[in-house]
């Protein structure tokens, strides 16, 4: 079996992991009746690992969490969709998922909005790593990964989206977002496996940063 190419990182890569959330709360139990496609169990054995082989090679990992006051006065325009009131501060699935363990030292970021960059102190981390390149897990694949992709791409940065580390509302909306971002960035869509390659082949530089990867990963179904 060929092993698949690695991703095309260039400068320093950051992980970011996009509103992992619900807390110890079966999904039939949470009160944030939103629709999610199937497989995240499986994503979640693929995030604890991507995660621990980040930090291996020194990686930052960067953990967002979506938020909303009880009051709901910060959700704005989230509730004109599909979407009914999520991400309540004080409900237990709001918490971050148990297999999402930020460290004392890495960056927990709140944010009210459904892209990472918005009202956020994202792009001021980003810049404190010095990245280049920013890895993209998590979900909504059509909704906060698609817009945190895209500001991420407005910010000059290099976007890669997992594809089999992320899960939308539905399939057809999962497969849909992947198409979008990757009219923006033709190299934008990998999977864990090019990651975990790139990870095991890449070697820090004298400065810190690691090799840019030639090889594109091509296009990928989640």
């Amino acid at each position: 079996m060929t092993n698949p190419p690695p991703p095309a990182i260039v400068g320093n890569a950051v992980l970011v992991v996009v509103d992992i959330q619900g807390g110890p709360v079966p999904d039939e139990e949470s009160r944030s009746k939103i629709a999610h496609m199937g497989g995240r169990r499986e994503r979640a054995d693929r995030v604890e690992r991507l995660i621990d082989a980040c930090r291996e090679h020194d990686v930052p990992v960067v953990f967002i969490q979506e938020v909303h006051k009880p009051s709901l006065v910060d959700i704005g325009r989230e509730l004109d969709g599909d979407e009914g009131p999520h991400c309540v501060e004080g409900w237990p699935e709001t918490e971050l998922a148990p297999w999402v363990r930020p460290r004392p030292e890495e960056f927990l970021i709140r944010k009210r909005r459904y892209s990472a960059f918005f009202g956020t102190e994202l792009e001021i981390v980003l810049k404190a790593y010095r990245a280049g390149t920013v890895l993209l897990i998590g979900g909504l694949t059509d909704v906060c990964i698609h817009y945190t992709a895209v500001d991420a791409h407005q910010h000059d940065y290099r976007v890669r989206v997992l594809t089999d580390c992320v899960g939308g509302s539905s399939r057809e909306a999962h497969d849909a977002a992947l198409r979008a971002v990757r009219y923006l960035q033709r190299d934008a869509l990998v999977t864990s496996d090019q990651v975990f390659a790139w990870l095991a082949a890449g070697k820090p530089t004298a400065d810190g940063t690691r090799p840019t990867a030639d090889v594109a990963g091509g296009p990928a179904a989640g």
